[in-house]
């Protein structure tokens, strides 16, 4: 037999760095609803599936309850799980029976006790499931009897061998911290309800004797099929070799821009106000991929995807053929129902499963939405990007910025995170709206200093040649100070389209 028990949840084995370490107790604390129960029955699944025995004692829930709990996950309860429910006696739900001289809970807690012994004797499971600690707590009344008793329990259970998951709802009224220092491990599970949107639930490893585990908070979800866990990413961990080459996007004038393209395994940052082109943008490069052979994913927080679809179409490039070609994977999400962790896991699912090699995410200004505070979007955008850089894809994120002209502010400040930082503009020139494009920053290696026009049609983007002799098209209104022939430049429809 293994040395460490699974818990049937491979993102939490993950965190645990292998699960449980048998013949040891665990606790598994959280408020109600954080889902305990449910992580209970995963463990004793996985242990029953391996031919083991295993026990789920119940002090708060009846047998039939938690046939129901596993039945909305659609999880059925092998035979070697056994399910005892502790009732009391008979007589101290009479009230006429009760004792008066003798307090009630002398009896009530050597008989709990000892009708949980005799379970154990007579099935001697591997893994064990007791739940829960508050009614132990209520029938100790104190907690010097509590604690003796959580020592007995743990005393006892270490000369069985078994493996042993505690389950505490922390209703008690005092943080009362006596199992933390009497098990061998323990888990806490959090739900928090924001302003807006679904609960989300976090986990952290608060103790775990003589082992090595992921700490810090770790985003989990509970569907249809049980808990799934998502560990926090380290990108110091996620290590590849590749060849660091410079890619271009299909737009001649577009890699002029930028130096020759941008390198593999960087980002890139598209940030400019609404309609400028953003998500066009990062869409080419996209189309690009595709065809040197390669595979992309694309990751939409704040369009509609039959709406993407129609406006890339009409602009000369079908995003959608391309998904059902299986060469894009695109995924719409909702920004109000998803967790950073999960979202992270998401994208990491994409590079390691379908070889994603381009990754689009449009735009930061809805993963924002998703994240409780700027700093944690910081630290989440760092480490994503770093693990995507270290396993040579090229990232591509959109920030709209709050205004059209003139000196606009963006929600949160990524620039310095990114590789490559694109900027997009509007400026008014003789009455009419047109948009400027230029490269403002390029890690890996020179790129032009200039500012060139860009104009998108039913052909797609195109670039116009530089603009030379204008001042101030960046804050939107810009001043001729050049000669007629620079002027004309940018009036006519001059521009190419490659």
């Amino acid at each position: 037999m293994e040395k460490t028990a699974l818990t049937g949840i491979d993102g939490l084995d993950d965190v645990l760095c292998g699960g449980f370490t048998r013949r040891h107790v665990f606790l598994l604390e959280g408020s109600p609803g954080t889902g305990k129960t449910t992580i209970a029955l995963q463990f004793l699944k996985q242990g029953a599936d391996q031919g083991e025995r295993c026990l789920y004692i119940t002090l708060s829930e009846t047998e039939e309850e938690l046939r129901e709990t596993a039945a909305s996950h659609n999880m059925q309860l092998p035979d070697g799980i056994e399910i005892f429910e502790l009732v009391p006696p008979e007589s101290l739900l009479d009230a006429d029976q009760q004792q008066s001289l003798l307090y009630s809970s002398d009896l009530e807690l050597g008989e709990a006790t000892k009708l949980i012994f005799e379970a154990f004797e007579r099935l001697r499971p591997s893994r064990v499931v007791l739940d829960s600690l508050s009614e132990i707590r209520l029938l100790a009344q104190s907690s010097l009897r509590y604690r003796r008793q959580i020592l007995a329990l743990k005393h006892y259970f270490s000369k069985t061998g078994a493996t042993v998951l505690l389950l505490d709802d922390m209703t008690s009224e005092s943080m009362d911290k006596t199992v933390h220092s009497v098990v061998h491990g323990v888990v806490h599970l959090e739900q928090l309800a924001p302003d807006y949107g679904s609960e989300r639930r976090r986990l952290r490893i608060i103790k775990y004797r003589g082992r090595a585990f992921r700490g810090g908070y770790h985003d989990f979800t509970i569907k249809t099929g049980g808990v799934a866990v998502f560990p926090r990413l380290r990108a110091i961990e996620h290590r590849s070799n590749f060849e660091r080459e410079a890619v271009g996007s299909g737009i001649t004038r577009l890699d002029e821009l930028l130096g020759g393209g941008i390198e593999r395994g960087s980002s890139t940052l598209l940030i400019g106000p609404a309609g400028t082109g953003k998500s066009l943008f990062a869409l080419q490069f996209v189309n690009a991929a595709v065809e040197r052979g390669e595979k992309a994913a694309i990751f939409i927080f704040d369009e509609e995807l039959g709406l993407l679809f129609a406006r890339t179409k009409a602009l000369g490039l079908d995003i959608e053929r391309l998904r059902d070609d299986g060469a894009v994977h695109i995924e719409q999400l909702d920004a109000a129902e998803l967790s950073p962790g999960e979202f992270a896991q998401r994208v990491r699912d994409r590079v390691a499963g379908f070889d994603a090699k381009t990754v689009v995410i449009d735009s930061i200004n809805g993963y924002q939405a998703s994240m409780p505070e700027e700093n944690a979007l910081i630290l989440h955008m760092h480490e994503l990007l770093q693990y995507l850089n270290r396993q040579g894809t090229n990232t591509f994120l959109t920030v709209a910025q709050h205004g059209l002209v003139g000196d606009m502010k963006s929600p949160v400040d990524v620039t310095y995170l990114a590789d490559t930082v694109i900027l997009l503009r509007y400026f008014e020139s003789l009455g009419k709206v047109k948009r400027a494009v230029s490269v403002i920053k390029k890690r890996t290696g020179m790129h032009e200093d200039t500012i060139r026009e860009l104009r998108i049609s039913h052909e797609g983007l195109t670039l116009g040649e530089p603009l030379a002799g204008f001042q101030g098209i960046l804050r939107g209104v810009p001043t001729f100070v050049g000669d007629g022939q620079a002027k004309s430049g940018i009036l006519d429809n001059g521009g190419d389209h490659s």
